[in-house]
């Protein structure tokens, strides 16, 4: 594993870099594969991001988009990742219907959408079941409680190993999740994190010894590269 901590003046230059980097990516991953597939974080912190490459000029028919996680609601619902990303990014650019991918949220259980999920995956990687697949980026934000994806802190889905989707638990609602496997079998791992209330779980995610069960994104120990942009804020009692 690579990885890189760069902590940048303000939010606005964290979305700038955030964009380089994702650029960056796309294009190297396009040109050696000629496909870049990409897992997206919700919550307010990537907005900006997504709104800034909805602005660029890509190759948007060789881009597959996947969501590390959704929260189980229909598209319509304002708490939606998909319907944020949708809105800020994808309706606004040439991207083929087909290279979307959202995480289905419209079973009765949870359970069945994750395996429908799971077996999505299978399919458009061309793997069998209990391999990971590699994708190119995974988009990761940190909660103030040190979950990611919908990673929480204490729950069974810290524990699940042998798939690739779970169902996530946010005080009672289901989520649907990577699984930290998943995520860690990218090829590049993005954490973009903003705000001093960052600040007590950064410190106990960058320790060299915890707890993961505590602090999720301690979990995060992708094979590939490992970056974490964070603002000043954020990093304010990091140790340099």
């Amino acid at each position: 594993m690579m990885k890189q901590v760069e902590v940048l003046a303000d939010k606005n230059a964290l979305i700038q870099r955030s964009l380089e980097l994702v650029v960056e990516k796309l294009q190297a991953a396009v040109a050696e594969r000629g496909i870049f597939t990409i897992a997206l974080s919700g919550g307010s912190t990537p907005r900006p991001l997504y709104e800034a490459l909805a602005q660029q000029d890509l190759p948007w028919d060789k881009v597959h988009i996947f969501w590390g996680d959704e929260r189980y609601v229909p598209l319509s619902h304002p708490d939606s990742n998909e319907g944020m990303a949708r809105a800020a990014w994808l309706d606004r650019v040439p991207i083929p219907a087909a290279n979307i991918h959202p995480m289905p949220t419209n079973e009765p259980d949870p359970a069945i959408a994750a395996q429908k999920h799971e077996q999505e995956l299978q399919q458009f990687f061309h793997i069998p079941s209990g391999v990971f697949p590699a994708m190119d980026m995974v988009l990761l934000g940190m909660g103030d409680d040190g979950h990611t994806a919908s990673l929480f802190p204490h729950t069974q889905a810290l524990e699940v190993a042998d798939r690739l989707i779970t169902v996530g638990n946010k005080d009672g609602q289901p989520r649907i999740t990577f699984t930290a496997p998943l995520i860690n079998h990218a090829r590049c791992v993005l954490f973009i994190v903003a705000g001093a209330s960052k600040q007590p779980a950064l410190t106990a995610v960058f320790a060299p010894e915890g707890d993961a069960a505590i602090y999720p994104s301690r979990l995060i120990q992708p094979q590939g590269e490992l970056w974490w942009l964070l603002d000043q804020a954020a990093a304010q009692n990091l140790p340099s």
